[in-house]
């Protein structure tokens, strides 16, 4: 009964025709009935059958002019009660008209009994249905029970959230808290139960389908804690927004999601508060290149909000920096603030138009060639991207007097074992010894060079999560390369509060190193992206071991055995401490791997060797892993 009338849509009209035209039929019979005090013998003397007839027929004539049968009958009102009085008057004047031409077709006396019977019937069973339809909507429709976590102002509106949408067919069955002074209380109808004590009680007696983690207060390792609890249960987790992510200030229903593996790893976020950061960007000129990318767009995402004078965004992909354009032109009116560059940070000469035409006062450069196991079967464009590209940027800073000069680097630059990781720590050399050149020539020079160092960000393009989710939905199985292997996370918004925070804190040549928490085992990741997404592993999805990749590692690493490390304002934040080099001869090596890119006729293996030779002669903690440059090791 519940179903088919949760399916009913519209009834088709030629059935409340027919429902019309069988009243119409009956009010004609009532009114002969009534009319002959109900003797049946009677019936036949008035040929009562033709009287009918004819009243049915009326009925249907004047339907179809008034078309009394439009409305949506659930939905009846005032104007479709109208219509059908219309429609009945408009039967009794045919009926009547037909009575005069026909003597005694049917008796003026049963013909107006037969107009009052079907005004009321035809009015009253539309009134029923759409009382019928008001009441069904109002019975509880129970298609999931859930339990909301956290007793305070988020989750109070949460449950008013639910009770209030029609669309969820849910019902609240309790609160759980931790705080003991809450216990036992009720709020909003609902009682309040003890997280720790009550959990597997509520859960057995209820048989809950979700769980809503409403609270904005409750730390990582309790999160992580609760969500097994739900999982070994089977019961989805979701969680509310924070109220400064409310969408327009406002909470709404579509807001609540799934929790997902970001929400789970790393660690308790770190608070980048800077009071500095607005005085320093505001009404500047800021470049940011790589702006496409994952790190890149999030700078935009950021900057933009401290109203920079002028905000020039550098990709060679124009894909990609058309959405980040599009997405904040969306988002508060620019004009001509917003500059898209379409450039290759190789190409010197667009870069030399880019800093006459711009005049960039801070520079973040997000730029580069990421991915390891490529990286090291591309060696030249590795270099020539991640060392060229940055030597173009960083020589054209100090020429055209840019303020700030920040790069991002990586963990990878730490006793690397790639290609890409010795790139990007050669990189860091660079702009170290330029800005120790320039401060021995000019102790106030105008441009100071910054380095920020941080681990994997989560969900960024290519990283181990969004390849993760895609083997789950094929199916799997899931690829790790090996049991053991470990990696830092951190949120992409929370590394660009560091870049920005850097670009704000140093006065030039350090590397900012953030504390990353502890690392976490890849294929305990896998694991628990496997449980969240209510599969089982070994079941109904595989983890399988591939082996490590040409130049990766098993642990990556934030500092040299050889750094030590200087606190800074911020207990998250330290200086690493590095051996400085003399730029002339960083120089001369960068001039040998440009005579190789752009001179040598070779190519192959041979220039691949050759170019990483030179690397390792200017990062001698270079020693690579998996790879067969790793007889250049021996």
């Amino acid at each position: 009964m519940k179903r088919g009338i949760s399916t009913l849509n519209v009834l088709p009209r030629w059935i409340i025709v027919f429902i019309d035209l069988v009243v119409y039929s009956l009010s004609a019979l009532v009114g002969y009935l009534l009319r002959l005090n109900f003797i049946v013998e009677n019936l036949y003397a008035y040929n009562f059958f033709r009287g009918v007839i004819i009243f049915t027929i009326a009925g249907l004539i004047s339907s179809l002019i008034t078309r009394s049968f439009a409305g949506i009958i659930r939905y009846t009102g005032i104007q479709d009660t109208l219509r059908v009085l219309y429609a009945c008057l408009l039967t009794l004047v045919i009926a009547l008209g037909v009575n005069s031409i026909s003597e005694n077709a049917i008796p003026y006396s049963i013909a107006a009994i037969a107009f009052f019977v079907s005004v009321v019937v035809l009015t009253s069973y539309r009134l029923v249905v759409k009382e019928l339809f008001a009441f069904y909507r109002t019975i509880p429709k129970v298609s999931k029970k859930i339990i909301i976590f956290g007793a305070g102002q988020s989750g109070m509106i949460t449950k008013q959230l639910l009770d209030n949408d029609t669309s969820t067919n849910v019902k609240v069955i309790g609160f759980l808290e931790d705080n003991p002074r809450k216990i036992g209380n009720v709020l909003s109808g609902v009682r309040i139960y003890s997280a720790r004590n009550d959990f597997e009680k509520v859960v057995i007696k209820n048989n809950p389908s979700e769980l809503i983690i409403a609270t904005t207060n409750m730390s990582l390792d309790r999160k992580n804690e609760l969500v097994d609890q739900c999982l070994e249960f089977g019961i989805k987790v979701s969680t509310v927004p924070s109220a400064d992510q409310w969408i327009g200030g406002e909470f709404g229903i579509d807001q609540i999601h799934e929790v997902k593996i970001e929400d789970l790893l790393g660690r308790n976020p770190i608070s980048l508060k800077n009071k500095y950061v607005n005085q320093e960007l505001s009404g500047k000129s800021i470049l940011i290149t790589g702006a496409a990318g994952s790190i890149g767009s999030e700078l935009v995402r950021q900057i933009v909000r401290y109203n920079p004078s002028k905000l020039i965004l550098l990709d060679q992909s124009e894909s990609g920096l058309f959405e980040i354009e599009n997405e904040i032109r969306g988002l508060r009116s620019l004009g001509e603030t917003l500059v898209c560059f379409v450039a290759d940070v190789t190409n010197r000469e667009r870069l030399k138009r880019l800093f006459s035409q711009y005049k960039p006062e801070f520079v973040f450069h997000a730029a580069a060639y990421k991915h390891v196991p490529m990286m090291e079967i591309n060696v030249p464009e590795a270099i020539e991207c991640n060392l060229m590209g940055t030597r173009n940027l960083a020589d054209l800073s100090v020429e055209h007097d840019v303020k700030k000069f920040v790069m991002i680097s990586t963990d990878k630059a730490v006793n690397p074992t790639s290609v890409m990781g010795a790139t990007k720590r050669a990189a860091e050399i660079y702009v170290q010894s330029l800005n120790n050149l320039l401060s021995e020539i000019e102790a106030d020079s105008p441009t100071r060079f910054i380095t920020t160092r941080f681990g994997n960000v989560l969900g960024s393009n290519g990283s181990v999560i969004p390849i993760f989710q895609k083997q789950i939905q094929r199916g799997g199985p899931i690829t790790v390369t090996h049991p053991d292997i470990t990696r830092y996370f951190m949120t992409i918004p929370e590394a660009c509060s560091l870049v920005l925070e850097a670009g704000v804190m140093g006065n030039g040549g350090e590397i900012f190193v953030f504390d990353m928490g502890k690392s976490i085992k890849i294929v305990e990741l896998a694991k628990r992206m496997i449980q969240l997404s209510g599969l089982k592993e070994g079941k109904e999805i595989d983890i399988v071991f591939t082996g490590l990749r040409p130049g990766e590692k098993l642990y990556e690493e934030l500092l040299d055995d050889k750094e030590n490390t200087m606190s800074t304002h911020h207990p998250k934040i330290m200086i690493a401490k590095v051996r400085s080099l003399d730029f002339s001869k960083v120089k001369s090596h960068y001039s040998d791997l440009e005579t190789l890119i752009y001179s040598t006729p070779s190519s192959g293996d041979d220039l691949d060797m050759k170019m990483v030779k030179i690397l390792k002669t200017l990062i001698q903690e270079y020693r690579s892993k998996e790879s067969k440059f790793t007889m250049l090791d021996r």
